[in-house]
């Protein structure tokens, strides 16, 4: 530059790559925070679908008891909490998706690479949502079907 026009005056050299981080680099902390946050809500999701089924199983002690106590099996208790969870995350996923195959637009700008209505992520993310869920109602599950029978009966 110097040798081209010695009156010039230059500072602030950076290589085109560093110019570009910096251009990016508001738009990668908003996507960070966005991203704790939606992990946040899924993570807030799965304690209170916890919560729920653990009251649930709280509540219908007696009957588990008494069911266990006719003969059902323990895999049949599991199941019909374990069912009773992913019936409801299965029904929150579809209108998770649909809210954000409506929404989704309204991100666009923030999306690199991937678009908002892109399958893969929207399946991964849904895989995600309906594995922890099957976690969170589990742990409910199991321990409703460790129940005795005749302790809960006497009980009550």
């Amino acid at each position: 530059m110097k040798e081209l026009e010695p009156a010039r005056a230059v500072f602030g050299l950076t290589t085109l790559e560093e110019h570009l981080n910096d251009a990016y680099r508001e738009n990668g902390l908003r996507a960070a925070i966005v991203a704790s946050f939606s992990v946040s809500a899924v993570l807030l999701a799965l304690v209170g679908l916890y919560g729920t089924l653990s009251y649930l199983v709280d509540v219908r002690r007696r009957e588990v008891g008494v069911r266990l106590a006719l003969g059902a099996l323990k895999p049949q208790i599991i199941g019909r909490f374990l069912a009773q969870g992913l019936r409801v995350a299965t029904i929150a996923c579809a209108a998770g998706l649909g809210v954000s195959l409506l929404l989704g637009r309204l991100l666009s700008g923030m999306l690199y690479g991937v678009s908002p209505t892109d399958p893969t992520t929207l399946a991964f993310v849904t895989a995600i949502v309906l594995g922890g869920a099957g976690i969170a109602s589990l742990v409910p599950a199991v321990r409703s079907a460790l129940v005795e029978p005749m302790q809960v009966l006497r009980d009550e």
